[in-house]
C-alpha cells in the first residue's frame, strides 16, 4: 500500500509498504484525511529529536472503518467515520497512576516516536478510535488538534469571569480560544498575522492584538483596567512568548504552556513568586477533550474549510511542506489525502 515517509531532513517520499494485518481487539482504519502539525515540520526541517527516520508522519487523522476485528464491543461498523487518539500510555508510570495519561512517561505519539497514519490503512486498538457521527472524514482530521487547545483550558480551569489571553493563533491556539470562549471567558487572542487574528475573532476572541505592530502587555494592561490576564495560554513555543506570558499574566494567575521553545528562556524568575503564579504545562489531550471538539465541530457554525489551507495528494507532499517551511505564519492545516 502507499505511504508517505520523511526520509531525512528536507527529503519526502512516496513509498510502498505492507498493510497492516488485522488482529483480535483491532479495527482496520481507510485513511481518507491526515493534517500535519509543527512537529511534522520540525521533523522535515531535521529538527525533531524524538523522530528516528525515515518515519511515516501523520497523527491528525480522519478516516473510514473499513473492518473490525473480533473482541471488539458494539458501537462501531464498517464505514463509520472516525478519529484516533494518537498516543499511547504504559499504565504504570507516575503520570498513568494519577488518571493523567495524556501525559504518560513512556507515550509513543504516531508519526513521532512510532511510524504515524500518512498511508492507506491503519491498525489501531479499538480503544484508540473516536466516533465522529456527523463529521466527515476531512473533518475528523480536525479534531485532535482542536483538542490540545481545549486541554489547555481545562488545565488553566477556565471560568466564566476569567480573562484569558491566548498567544498564538495556529490550530492548537485557535482551539483554545474556542474553549475558553465557551466556558464564557473574555478572550484576547495574540498573534502576528492579522487574518489569523480576525478567524479567531470570529471564533470567540473579544479582543485580539497584533504582537508585531503593538506592545502585547501594554495592551492587555488596558484591556483589563491594569490587571492584567487571569489566565496565560502559550501556543509558540517561543522564548519571546515564553518571556510575554510571564509579564502578561495577572497576580495569582495562571500559565499554561503548550509550544515547546527550542532554546532556553531567560525569566525574571521574581515574578513567579511576587504573582505567585500556577505555571503548568499542557501535553496532548484526554478522551474528553475529543469529545468536546466533536460536539463543538458537529453544533456549532465553525468555518471549518477556512481552517485547512490546502489539501494534496501524497505525491505533492513534499512541495507543501517546503512552502509552509518557508512561510509558516500563513498556514493553519495542510491536509493530505489518501
Amino acid at each position: 500500500m502507499k505511504a508517505l515517509q520523511i526520509a531525512e531532513a528536507g527529503v519526502v517520499r512516496v513509498a510502498d509498504v505492507e498493510k497492516p494485518v488485522l488482529k483480535s481487539g483491532e479495527i482496520l482504519l481507510s485513511i481518507k484525511y491526515v493534517g500535519f502539525c509543527g512537529s511534522d515540520l520540525n521533523t522535515y526541517r531535521g529538527n525533531n529529536p524524538m523522530v528516528k527516520m525515515p518515519v511515516i508522519p501523520g497523527h491528525e487523522v480522519g478516516a473510514v472503518i473499513e473492518e473490525i476485528g473480533e473482541g471488539v464491543p458494539e458501537g462501531f461498523h464498517k464505514g463509520m467515520a472516525v478519529t484516533v487518539n494518537p498516543y499511547t500510555n504504559c499504565g504504570k508510570c507516575a503520570s498513568c497512576r494519577n488518571g493523567r495519561v495524556n501525559a504518560c512517561e513512556h507515550n509513543e505519539t504516531l508519526g513521532v516516536q512510532r511510524n504515524g497514519s500518512m498511508q492507506e490503512y491503519l491498525v489501531l486498538p479499538w480503544n484508540k478510535v473516536i466516533p465522529a457521527n456527523g463529521l466527515s472524514a476531512k473533518e475528523c482530521a480536525l479534531i485532535e488538534p482542536m483538542s490540545v487547545g481545549f486541554h489547555a483550558v481545562s488545565r488553566g480551569q477556565v471560568t466564566d469571569i476569567d480573562t484569558v489571553a491566548v498567544i498564538g493563533c495556529g490550530m492548537i491556539g485557535l482551539g483554545a480560544i474556542v474553549r475558553a470562549s465557551l466556558r464564557g471567558a473574555s478572550v484576547i487572542a495574540i498573534d502576528l498575522d492579522d487574518e489569523k487574528l480576525e478567524l479567531a475573532k470570529r471564533l470567540g476572541a473579544r479582543y485580539v492584538i497584533n504582537s508585531k505592530t503593538e506592545d502585547t502587555v501594554k495592551k492587555i494592561k488596558e484591556i483589563t483596567d491594569g490587571y492584567m490576564a487571569d489566565v496565560v495560554i502559550e501556543a509558540v513555543g517561543s522564548p519571546a512568548t515564553y518571556v510575554t506570558a510571564i509579564d502578561a499574566v495577572s497576580f495569582t494567575g495562571k500559565v499554561v504552556c503548550i509550544g515547546y521553545a527550542k532554546s532556553d528562556v531567560s525569566f525574571q524568575t521574581k515574578y513567579f513568586v511576587q504573582k505567585e503564579l500556577d505555571i503548568r504545562g499542557s501535553r496532548n489531550a484526554m478522551p474528553e477533550d475529543f469529545r468536546a471538539v466533536i460536539q463543538y465541530l458537529k453544533n456549532s457554525n465553525c468555518p471549518k474549510e477556512e481552517l485547512i489551507s490546502a489539501i494534496v495528494k501524497p505525491e505533492e507532499a513534499g512541495d507543501a511542506l517546503k512552502k509552509w517551511s518557508e512561510n509558516p505564519g500563513k498556514v493553519f492545516r495542510i491536509l493530505v489525502e489518501f
